[in-house]
């Protein structure tokens, strides 16, 4: 017998039919000799309904409102996949987060686990039911309802599956797998069997839209196996693991894209200590994200400091360095958006040499400009034009050779 851990998301679970469907789902992998815990995103659209309704009511509604409010919206999934799979003759049982022993930090709209306790999992599946956990919520220690942000549902998953140290975890999606790239940005594209923690947290992380990044660095610290694979049909999906020494054969894993970046650019800034450290901690109090920063050559004193970030966040990164460039005597402050970032992932990149130059080069035959340039062990990536950003990611796709094969 083995323990396993099913997550569905919205879309697969998006309407009665396909609530059904997962519910059939479910009793077959129970009926194959397995416990099964199921964890279940809100209805596709539901999250987004709730939080127009908020808008409609108050201009800036409180985030503790707001994470009571979005919390429904899992635990309507609960009820209606529990209902559907005890209408089929099966026993289940639902628990919201907090039920399932998830205790997070108290930050509303993006807490993080702090512990978990899945005594009442334990014990339910020990009865005999199939337990649905909603996914996406927690309880603070003082017993606050918590969310953990977007895609908050693969990380209550992963987190479940390592508390109750689960055989494999198995996250339901509306894609057969993690793929090369996006095959609606590259058709081409080809579903891989396996891909390292690291390769799919550099992916995560660069825009791929599979999986949320937290949740696959959660899998890595604790060891959880996890399989990424679609509701809708029954083919294998792509595993994530740790690496193993076959996978460094591979130079690139694959391509991913992120779109509605900005580009800020404080110029002048006097070249002496402390004054980098001044931007820097000024944005990280207003809780703003810096993904790529370039310094320039310092230049009769000064020098210009560059950084990325999700262009949502430009507004509140221009109001929060309005009085920093006077007060570290910078001279301005100047913002760019219609840019995308262009990422290539590969652990095999720690044992081959190339990878930046050949990336450089199928882009240059293009035509296309680089902005800006950032790299670690295991990725090297771009900025670029945004118009651009779907060409960029099928000439470096063809470049390294990740094409599939004409059947």
């Amino acid at each position: 017998m083995a323990l396993i851990v099913q997550k569905y998301g919205g879309t697969s679970v998006g309407n009665p039919e396909r609530i059904l469907n997962v519910a059939r789902r479910v009793i077959a992998t129970q009926q194959e000799g397995n416990q099964v815990v199921v964890v279940v995103s809100a209805m596709s659209g539901v999250t987004d309904s709730l939080i127009k309704l908020a808008r409609e009511v108050s201009a800036h509604p409180a985030e503790r409102e707001m994470d009571v409010l979005l919390a429904t919206g899992e635990q309507t999934t609960i009820a209606l996949t529990a209902m559907a799979i005890n209408g089929l003759g099966s026993k289940a049982i639902s628990l919201t987060g907090a039920q399932a022993g998830i205790i997070t930090d108290q930050v509303h709209t993006k807490a993080k686990i702090a512990h978990l306790t899945p005594g009442q999992v334990l014990s339910h599946l020990e009865q005999g039911n199939i337990v649905i956990v909603a996914g996406f919520q927690g309880e603070s220690s003082d017993g606050r309802i918590t969310t953990l942000g977007r895609g908050g549902s693969d990380l209550t998953a992963i987190a479940i599956a390592a508390a109750i140290k689960a055989d494999v975890c198995q996250i339901y999606t509306d894609v057969d797998g993690v793929y090369t790239c996006d095959p609606r940005i590259v058709p081409c594209a080809q579903k891989l069997e396996e891909i390292s923690y690291d390769e799919m947290l550099e992916m995560a992380s660069s825009g791929s839209k599979v999986m949320q990044s937290r949740s696959v660095e959660f899998a890595k610290k604790f060891g959880v196996l996890f399989e990424v694979r679609s509701s809708f049909n029954h083919n294998p999906g792509t595993i994530v693991k740790e690496e193993t020494m076959n996978m460094e054969n591979v130079v690139v894993r694959g391509i991913s894209v992120e779109r509605n970046q900005a580009k800020v650019t404080v110029a002048n800034v006097p070249d002496r200590p402390g004054t980098a450290a001044k931007i820097f901690t000024t944005l990280a109090g207003t809780g703003i994200i810096i993904d790529m920063i370039v310094q320039n050559v310092s230049n009769a004193g000064s020098t210009d400091i560059s950084f990325t970030l999700s262009k949502d966040e430009l507004p509140k990164a221009q109001a929060a360095l309005a009085h920093v460039v006077t007060e570290i005597g910078a001279q301005s402050v100047s913002a760019t958006d219609g840019i995308a970032k262009l990422s290539v992932v590969g652990i095999g990149m720690r044992s081959h040499s190339g990878v930046a130059a050949k990336l450089f080069e199928a882009l240059s035959k293009g035509g296309i400009n680089i902005q800006m340039i950032s790299t670690s062990e295991i990725k090297t990536a771009v900025i670029l034009e945004e118009t651009r950003i779907n060409e960029a990611a099928q000439l470096a796709h063809t470049a390294f050779g990740l094409d599939a094969k004409p059947a």
